[in-house]
C-alpha cells in the first residue's frame, strides 16, 4: 500500500520505515494517542531495508547461540555478561510482541515468529573446550540453564543432521543447543505495527519522501526539508520530537542535525551475501540455527551461521554471510555515502581505525575474491554433504558499524548499537547495527525514558501493562522471569 500524506506541524517524526520507527511509533500511540505522529520512508514501501527478512538473518539475538556475545578472558574464563544483557533485552520484545497478540493489534504471531532452536557448533580441540566452558559459564544462569551440551556426533546428529553428514569423525567437535530459539521475520512484523499505527488519523506515513536536510529553528522545533521523489517537490514539516531509525542513513541525518553529542561519530558499511537452499530434501533435514565462530579480522557481524528462515510460511536454509565491501549506507544508497559521511570531526577516529584494523581490510578484500567454488567449501565446513547447484546466491541489507573517538587508539571500530539524543531530548538516533531488531523494544524505551523524562510519571504504568517486564530485573528476578518467558511462550505460541 502507498501511503502519500504528510503532517506540516506533526508531534513527533519518525525517520525510516523499519522495525526501529514503527516500535517506537506504536509505544508512543499507545502512550498517547492524541499524539501527531509522521513516519517518513524514503523508500516506495515501507520494510523493504534492513528490517527485509531476505537482508538480515531473521534470528532473535538472545545470545543463546551467538559465540561473539561472550568473551573469553585472559585467564581462561568466560565473560557472559554481554549474553545476558542481550537476552533481557530480547523479553523485553517479546513481551510487547505478546501484548500486541493479546489486544488484537497482531492477529496471528506466526506471521513473524516461529520457534526454531538455536545452536553453537565448533571444531577442534582449542574450540571445543571453549565452548565447554561457554556453557559452564552461561549454564550457572537461569536465562541459559536449559541449554544442552554435547560432543557426542550422535547428539550432534539428531539435533542437526547436516552437519554431520559425510562428515569424517577425525576431530574433537562440539555442540550446545537451546529450544527457546526463535526465527524472527522483522519486515512481517514492522508491516503489523504500521498497519496499526495507518489504522490512526493521528498518524501519517509518507512513503517515497526522503529527508534531504534537519536544522534547529527559531523557535526550537525542527524542521525537516522532505523531497518527495515521485512529485519531485519538497515540503517542509516541523516538529518538536524528531527519532531517526534509518538504519546506515542515520548518520549523515545525525551529522546535518549539528548536534554536539553526534560529532566526532562515523561509519564502516559492510556489506553481505548468503547462500539459500530451497530443495524439500535438504530444508527438511534442518532446524535450527547454528553458529559457528567467526574468522580471524572478520566483523562481529560476519558470525557464520546455518539457519532455518521461515518467510511467508515458506521454509528455506541459508548460510553466510559472506562479507563484502561497499560504500553504500544502504542497500539502496549511494556510492558517495561513505565519503560524503567524512567531517572534521570524524577524520581522526576513522583514519585510525583503518590503521588498527588491518586484518579486516584483509578479511574484505579475502572475501570480495571469492569463487562460487571458494564459498562452498565454508559452506561444507557446516553441510559437509552440500551441492552447489542446490544453492543460490542472495544480496542482505547493508550494516554500518560504529566508528568512534577513543582517546588512547584515536578511533575504535564498535560492536553493536548506540543512541544518540540531544542534551534536551528533542532529537535521537540510532547507530550500529547487531543486535539491532531483536531489541528494539528495550532500545525504544531508552529513546521514550531519555527524549519524554517529563512525561515517565503520567506514563510508566502504561508501559508497564504494554511491556510487563518492564521495570522488573528479569537478571535478577527468576521467578519474574519465569512467569513472564511462560506469558510469552503461551501467547506466541512457543507453548
Amino acid at each position: 500500500m502507498k501511503r502519500k500524506e504528510t503532517i506540516a506541524e506533526p508531534d513527533v517524526v519518525l525517520i525510516g520505515g523499519g522495525i526501529m520507527s514503527a516500535t517506537l511509533g506504536a509505544l508512543l500511540h499507545e502512550l498517547d494517542s492524541s499524539l501527531n505522529i509522521q513516519i517518513v520512508e524514503a523508500l516506495a514501501e515501507v520494510a523493504k531495508e534492513s528490517s527485509n527478512p531476505w537482508n538480515n538473518a531473521g534470528t532473535g539475538h538472545a545470545a543463546l547461540c551467538e559465540l561473539n556475545y561472550t568473551k573469553e578472558n585472559p585467564d581462561g574464563s568466560v565473560d557472559v555478561s554481554k549474553a545476558i544483557e542481550i537476552n533481557e533485552a530480547f523479553e523485553h520484545s517479546r513481551q510487547f510482541w505478546s501484548t500486541l497478540v493479546e489486544n488484537g493489534l497482531i492477529k496471528d504471531p506466526a506471521d513473524f515468529i516461529q520457534p526454531v532452536p538455536h545452536m553453537s557448533f565448533v571444531r577442534g580441540e582449542a574450540d571445543c573446550d571453549f565452548l565447554k566452558r561457554r556453557h559452564q559459564a552461561m549454564s550457572g544462569h537461569h536465562f541459559f540453564e536449559r541449554i544442552e551440551h554435547s560432543e557426542d556426533p550422535k547428539k550432534i546428529t539428531e539435533w542437526a543432521p547436516l552437519l554431520q553428514a559425510g562428515r569424517k569423525a577425525t576431530e574433537p567437535m562440539a555442540a550446545t543447543r537451546s529450544t527457546d530459539g526463535s526465527d524472527v521475520n522483522f519486515g512481517s512484523l514492522t508491516e503489523s505495527l504500521v498497519r496499526f499505527l495507518d489504522s490512526s488519523d493521528r498518524v501519517k506515513i509518507a512513503t517515497h519522501h526522503q529527508v534531504r536536510d534537519i536544522k534547529r529553528s527559531k523557535d526550537g522545533r525542527w524542521e525537516l526539508t522532505v523531497r518527495n521523489l515521485e512529485a519531485g517537490i519538497n515540503r517542509s514539516i516541523k516538529a518538536p520530537f524528531i527519532f531517526v531509525g534509518a538504519g546506515g542513513a542515520a548518520l549523515p541525518l545525525l551529522q546535518k542535525s549539528g548536534i554536539p553529542e553526534g560529532k566526532g561519530f562515523g561509519g564502516f558499511p559492510v556489506s553481505g551475501q548468503f547462500l539459500v537452499c530451497s530443495e524439500l530434501e535438504v530444508v527438511e533435514k534442518h532446524n535450527a540455527k547454528v553458529y559457528g565462530k567467526a574468522p580471524v579480522g572478520a566483523p562481529p557481524m560476519s558470525v557464520p551461521h546455518l539457519d532455518t528462515r521461515i518467510i511467508n510460511g515458506k521454509r528455506s536454509v541459508l548460510f553466510g554471510p559472506y562479507a563484502g565491501f561497499s560504500p553504500k549506507f544502504l542497500k539502496s544508497g549511494s556510492l558517495f555515502d561513505l565519503p560524503g559521511s567524512v567531517r572534521l570531526s570524524n577524520l581522526k577516529p576513522m583514519l585510525a581505525v583503518g590503521k588498527n584494523h588491518m586484518d579486516l581490510t584483509r578479511y574484505l578484500i579475502q572475501q570480495v575474491r571469492q569463487s562460487p567454488q571458494d564459498r562452498l567449501e565454508a559452506l561444507k565446513a557446516f553441510y559437509p554433504e552440500a551441492q552447489l547447484e542446490d544453492w543460490k546466491l542472495v544480496t542482505a541489507g547493508q550494516r554500518v558499524q560504529i566508528i568512534k573517538q577513543d582517546k588512547k587508539k584515536g578511533g575504535v571500530l564498535q560492536f553493536g548499537t548506540e543512541l544518540v539524543a540531544a542534551g534536551d531530548g528533542s532529537i535521537a538516533a540510532l547507530l550500529g547495527a547487531s543486535p539491532g531488531a531483536s531489541t528494539a523494544v528495550s532500545t525504544m524505551i531508552e529513546v521514550i525514558e531519555r527524549c519524554f523524562p517529563k512525561r515517565m510519571d503520567e506514563w510508566r504504568a502504561n508501559l508497564k501493562q504494554l511491556v510487563p517486564s518492564y521495570g522488573a530485573n528479569l537478571i535478577t528476578d527468576r521467578k519474574a522471569y519465569e512467569q513472564l518467558k511462560a506469558r510469552a511462550d503461551q501467547l506466541l505460541g512457543f507453548s
